[in-house]
């Protein structure tokens, strides 16, 4: 019987910093996860080095759920980001060694497709509104069927999702940016500018916003019903979603569909979410979520109360979390949605590999296991780089939900 040989965590930054769990069976399998949260990489890449690494050596690759109740039962310290990213990685590992084991893809092991291909959503956005819409009808020339707009708004240098080069990464400096918000100038704004993108490609696309929980409920409410006429595909993180119970009060004022999960870990984060149908999109991710094993879990759940799948996909996911959460969005019969930002030039040198976009779809490899190789010369290029999300401040100064 093979049992798991070497443990290695694996930092490299081609144009942003991931974190890479690489485990090596004793005949010579091996498996990659991903284990990157942005803006606090080292401390997962410590928790796994440290902690989790050593408990690894010698057991059974094969025995993937015991293992991920091994982690996460056997740890007095439960859930948060860390943890559940650090799980994740081990868990996905396992699932592509299985897969190469086996000489199948990882989503025939999950029981095969439900589907041709996944709907992704890809990410426009502008200085203002001549250039947001200059970006959709870019992205409707690439063939995108879903697309989330972001503008800046006038005179705030805290407008979330308004790249400034080919990728947007907002974890950008070797100190947190701080910038300016004002709820109120968004919430007279952002309505006007999605209202152009619908009087200008009407709705034969999918339109998607982020709010980024940056509204109280009743500011959200009040931004739902403004925007119920442009029939939103969703409004995404309206709130902070640490309290549940606020998605009751949007749920009572508008029937904008809602999305939100991206900063939750775990099924027990987003229980009452679910079984209350107080959201219509859960968008936890494979990386954060404690990998194939658990968010499967969840939207088994979700299928239950009609709640469908919209995972987080930025780029500060690596393409091994991007495989992973193809092969389950692919097989999962409450799909809804993919969000997908692409890479650089260079991560593809690192990650090589990666499901087919075409159209508007992603479609998964074929190759056993994730069809993800790691080119270790290729990452020894790119040495880590600390880098810092911003932080948004109000008018008056006072800190205010980024």
């Amino acid at each position: 019987m093979a049992t798991i040989d070497r443990v290695e965590v694996l930092v490299t930054s081609p144009g942003r910093n991931f974190v890479t769990l690489r485990i090596t069976t004793s005949d010579g399998v091996t498996g990659l996860g991903d284990a990157t949260l942005n803006g606090r990489e080292l401390a997962v890449a410590a928790y796994l080095e440290e902690h989790l690494a050593p408990l690894l050596i010698g057991r059974d690759p094969a025995r993937i759920e015991d293992t991920w109740q091994y982690l996460y039962k056997g740890a007095y310290w439960r859930r948060g980001p860390v943890t559940m990213t650090a799980i994740a990685a081990v868990d996905v590992a396992l699932w592509d060694i299985k897969g190469k084991v086996a000489g199948l893809p990882v989503y025939q092991l999950l029981g095969g497709r439900s589907r041709d291909g996944v709907l992704v959503y890809c990410h426009a956005s502008g200085s203002d509104v001549e250039s947001l819409l200059d970006d959709v009808a870019a992205y409707r020339e690439m063939g995108f069927q879903a697309i989330r707009a972001q503008a800046a708004v006038p005179g705030l240098s805290g407008s979330y999702g308004v790249r400034k080069g080919a990728f947007y990464e907002p974890a950008a400096t070797d100190r947190p940016d701080e910038q300016v918000w004002s709820t109120e100038a968004y919430l007279d704004f952002a309505p006007s500018y999605l209202a152009r993108v619908r009087e200008k490609f009407g709705f034969g696309i999918h339109l998607l916003h982020d709010v980024h929980h940056r509204l109280t409920p009743i500011e959200a409410a009040r931004f739902g019903k403004s925007v119920e006429e442009l029939r939103l595909f969703w409004m995404e993180d309206p709130t902070p979603a640490e309290n549940q119970e606020a998605f009751r009060l949007i749920r009572q004022h508008t029937t904008t569909p809602i999305a939100t999960g991206e900063v939750l870990n775990s099924i027990w984060d987003v229980q009452t979410l679910i079984t209350e149908q107080l959201i219509d999109y859960v968008r936890t991710t494979v990386v954060h979520a404690g990998g194939i094993t658990h968010l499967r879990r969840i939207f088994d759940l979700a299928a239950l109360y009609h709640v469908r799948t919209g995972s987080h996909g930025a780029t500060d996911l690596s393409p091994v979390t991007t495989a992973a959460a193809v092969a389950v969005d692919i097989c999962v019969p409450n799909f809804g949605i993919q969000e997908h930002m692409g890479h650089t030039r260079e991560t593809y040198e690192v990650f090589r590999g990666t499901p087919r976009l075409e159209n508007g779809m992603l479609y998964p490899s074929d190759e056993p296991g994730l069809g993800i190789e790691y080119d270790d010369e290729a990452a020894g290029r790119f040495p880590y780089d600390p880098k810092y999300l911003p932080v948004a401040r109000r008018l008056d100064g006072s800190l205010h939900d980024w």
